[in-house]
């Protein structure tokens, strides 16, 4: 029996297509101790050059451990309409007032009461090495169907008739 083979791409417009509407994304990184770190981060916006951008706080813990070990894991979810990614890439923090004028937008001041020009504020800058989204049929017919197919035929379902599943590797 051949085994199955999970597609890859290099375009990364699929990956944020998928992740478009899902704003918040658990970042990973690598903390003092070495184990793993997470938290929810609000994505401001894919980049041309295939990087993710947020907004931190310049004395976040996430920044010292971007700085020590700067591999790092985001992960999207949105159960609602079944689509699922995760993103591993390379982070770095910097201060870039023009750029953080330009991605500005008033529901930021949660986070930053100051606003935009709170000395504070540091973009985290996310290079994506590689990537992967699954992207399931939310209605109950598709579902449906996946069933009767793997009870009719005692097969399970494949990735083109159901589902997508699809592996990025940007370089």
């Amino acid at each position: 029996m051949a085994s199955e083979k999970t597609p890859v791409t290099h375009d990364l417009s699929k990956l944020f297509e998928k992740i478009k509407d899902v704003r918040i994304a658990m970042l990973t990184t690598t903390d003092e101790q070495r184990q793993l770190h997470s938290r929810p981060m609000y994505t401001i916006k894919p980049e041309h050059d295939g990087s993710l951008l947020f907004f931190t706080d310049a004395d976040s813990a996430k920044v010292f451990e971007v700085r020590r070990d700067d591999s790092v894991n985001l992960s999207y979810s949105n159960p609602e309409d079944n689509v699922y990614a995760s993103v591993t890439g390379t982070a770095s923090v910097y201060h870039d007032q023009a750029k953080i004028n330009e991605l500005w937008s008033e529901p930021m001041r949660a986070w930053f009461p100051k606003g935009k020009d709170d000395p504070s504020i540091r973009i985290l800058k996310i290079v994506i090495e590689k990537a992967e989204y699954w992207d399931s049929p939310s209605s109950v017919l598709s579902q449906a169907y996946a069933y009767v197919r793997a009870v009719v035929t005692g097969e399970k379902s494949k990735d083109d008739d159901v589902n997508q599943h699809a592996q990025v590797k940007a370089r």
